[in-house]
């Protein structure tokens, strides 16, 4: 789906960026990620932006969706709006929330600075915290769970907690299988947040050595 969105030119280094330089680092079989991609995009849209979507045509930012993709994210969505959680956190957040800060780091005694940036899904101003939502093939939240850390999904909300400030965070998975809801609730205590911080801190120091505080010189 075409989406010109300026987010993904900006200089800030985002946790995607670190993703890539995992990769190019240490490379592991990975499933292709572009329909997933496609269709997360999708979901996101049809929650946090819904002026992309046009429910009557099926069409993304314009673009024809796959009839049977379109009406499993609309059944994603039913199931999120019908748990009570989700939907108290929609209820007044603001979605594909942008923020950015300049983070000092450390690693292993070594201080350093990365210029950090970050889109919420769901933001809520009025908490300080929000969340961010997947699509998952997972059929129970063991699964989710495991799933969540094997993608790193532990570093994705180290990181926005960072950037944020926020003391809380929730990790929120649909599954595309069996249109469950499972949430993994986050805090600076809890395990998933202190596996997040040594993965982010080791690849946010390789990522500062190798190219600095930012992004603008790479061009994958």
């Amino acid at each position: 789906m075409n989406n010109p969105d300026t987010y993904y030119f900006r200089h800030e280094v985002s946790n995607s960026d670190l993703s890539w330089l995992k990769n190019q680092l240490y490379p592991r079989v990975m499933p292709d990620t572009t329909n997933a991609f496609r269709f997360g995009n999708l979901i996101d849209a049809m929650i946090t932006e819904l002026h992309r979507v046009d429910f009557y045509k099926k069409t993304l930012d314009g673009e024809q969706c796959d009839i049977a993709e379109f009406e499993r994210a609309e059944a994603m969505k039913k199931a999120f709006l019908q748990d009570n959680f989700c939907q108290l956190i929609y209820t007044n957040a603001a979605g594909q929330k942008v923020m950015t800060r300049r983070l000092q780091m450390n690693f292993r005694g070594i201080e350093f600075y990365l210029n950090a940036r970050c889109k919420w899904d769901l933001w809520r101003t009025d908490w300080g915290w929000g969340g961010d939502i997947k699509s998952t093939t997972a059929e129970t939240q063991r699964q989710f769970e495991d799933a969540a850390r094997y993608f790193d999904y532990d570093r994705q909300r180290y990181y926005y907690m960072r950037i944020s400030k926020a003391e809380r965070d929730v990790l929120i998975g649909i599954s595309k299988k069996n249109f469950k809801v499972f949430k993994i609730f986050i805090n600076r205590n809890t395990s998933f947040y202190k596996d997040g911080e040594r993965k982010c801190s080791e690849l946010a120091f390789k990522w500062n050595t190798m190219f600095g505080e930012d992004k603008n010189i790479i061009t994958y």
